[in-house]
């Protein structure tokens, strides 16, 4: 597993617009639920949220991430009529005020995924990987966006119980060599992968994870963090959320260095600083 000879794609291919990866990129969270773990994230009004859009775009993200649905541990379950009412509302205003702003739909769903395509999302970004709803790798396929497919197992309210490996970072490299062959086969052509930090992983099987971070290099693809105010920072730091903007941006860092092409945060400005410092580090 540490052959990292694959050669990752430089360019993401946002609806005929070519992403340079090369530096990594910044995706801002907009959250649209009532229950994200990180309270500072939460945003309901369409005012509020196209306010903290505009924000983060002038701090340096290159793309935005609006979700209705949380997937915190334990999370209760919401239909697709509530997800759609909370994230198409969002989705339109956001792209009303900000029209050629590159917006992923943080959804498991492809009828979600779909609409909110329609509204002016440019990206899907699916936490099963098409696991929790089969019909999504085809209509990732049909809509013709890049597709960020994580690795998780179970579902948000069943994935703390599920934390056993053979060997964890091996067992993912599998699962992500399924998974790509499968949408290769339908015909997605830009596929980010996300390890899935805090998802059926363990405080000490993240920390190991980060550290193997650069093995995942094996799968040829862009790779998506997702590391932003979690649990693992803040209970190792034992703390909350609301402290953990430190700790997260030295995990980002540590991160980086081990060739991750996407950070998702909550703090764009700290995060492209971050990107900043690590890219000078790296050209010298």
């Amino acid at each position: 597993m540490q052959n990292t000879a694959i050669p990752v794609p430089g360019t993401l291919n946002v609806r005929g617009r070519l992403v340079n990866l090369s530096t990594p990129k910044v995706m801002g969270i907009l959250n649209v639920t009532p229950d994200s773990f990180y309270e500072g994230s939460r945003h309901v009004t369409e005012k509020d949220i196209v306010q903290h859009a505009e924000k983060m775009l002038a701090h340096g993200a290159t793309f935005l991430d609006i979700g209705g649905y949380s997937s915190r541990p334990g999370a209760d379950d919401i239909g697709e009529e509530e997800e759609l009412r909370r994230v198409l509302p969002a989705m339109r205003a956001v792209m009303k005020a900000f029209p050629d702003a590159m917006v992923a739909i943080d959804t498991f769903r492809s009828g979600v995924a779909a609409a909110a395509v329609d509204a002016g999302a440019s990206i899907v970004n699916d936490i099963s990987a098409g696991t929790l709803d089969p019909n999504m790798p085809a209509t990732v396929a049909r809509l013709g966006v890049p597709y960020i497919a994580m690795h998780m197992r179970g579902t948000p309210k069943t994935m703390n119980t599920l934390t056993e490996y053979d060997d964890l970072v091996g067992d993912i490299i599998r699962y992500f060599h399924e998974k790509i062959a499968s949408f290769h086969q339908l015909g997605i052509k830009d596929i980010i992968v996300d390890p899935g930090f805090g998802f059926a992983k363990t405080v000490d099987q993240n920390f190991k994870l980060l550290s193997r971070l650069r093995e995942l290099r094996i799968l040829g693809k862009p790779i998506l963090v997702g590391l932003s105010r979690k649990s693992m920072i803040w209970r190792t730091l034992m703390t909350s959320p609301d402290n953990a903007l430190n700790g997260t941006t030295c995990l980002n860092t540590v991160a980086l260095l081990n060739g991750a092409s996407i950070l998702r945060v909550h703090d764009v400005r700290e995060a492209a600083d971050t990107i900043t410092l690590v890219s000078r580090l790296k050209s010298n």
